[in-house]
């Protein structure tokens, strides 16, 4: 499980990476995916919608159920990964770059103060058990 150094996280297993000029992008950690299996709709909010932090800013369906994203900062959302749109299973395939979701101009940048480091996020995800079923079920039936 990867966990890049070059990020800050929250406990709702999303990753905010700084960008510059009080930017970032926020993206589900390789955990989260791991976790949620495989991804195949997101609900997302539009481009100039306000995120609040610890808000529910929008969904992630997989195979196992539908889940809130929770946001880990404040600010407006001034893009969003349109990728996703078509293609949900980029977070899956690359969480840290190509499966990003949103890019936020933050409205209170001391809030990423109260994410957590890697090796924090690190600590926090040790106790937490990911299933991860190895072989797809084959319904065809053996010869």
């Amino acid at each position: 499980m990867e966990i890049p150094q070059d990020r800050l996280y929250s406990e709702n297993h999303l990753w905010v990476k700084k960008k510059g000029r009080g930017s970032v992008l926020v993206g589900l950690t390789d955990f989260g995916q791991l976790k949620l299996g495989e991804i195949i709709d997101l609900e997302l909010p539009d481009e100039g919608d306000e995120l609040i932090k610890d808000e529910v800013f929008g969904s992630i369906e997989s195979a196992q159920g539908v889940f809130d994203l929770v946001a880990p900062v404040s600010g407006d959302v001034v893009e969003i990964n349109e990728d996703l749109l078509d293609s949900p299973d980029l977070i899956n395939e690359d969480p840290y770059e190509e499966g990003w979701i949103l890019k936020v101009k933050l409205s209170d940048p001391d809030e990423l103060e109260d994410l957590l480091t890697a090796d924090e996020y690190e600590e926090v995800t040790a106790g937490e058990e990911i299933l991860i079923d190895e072989e797809p079920f084959d319904f065809e039936e053996e010869e």
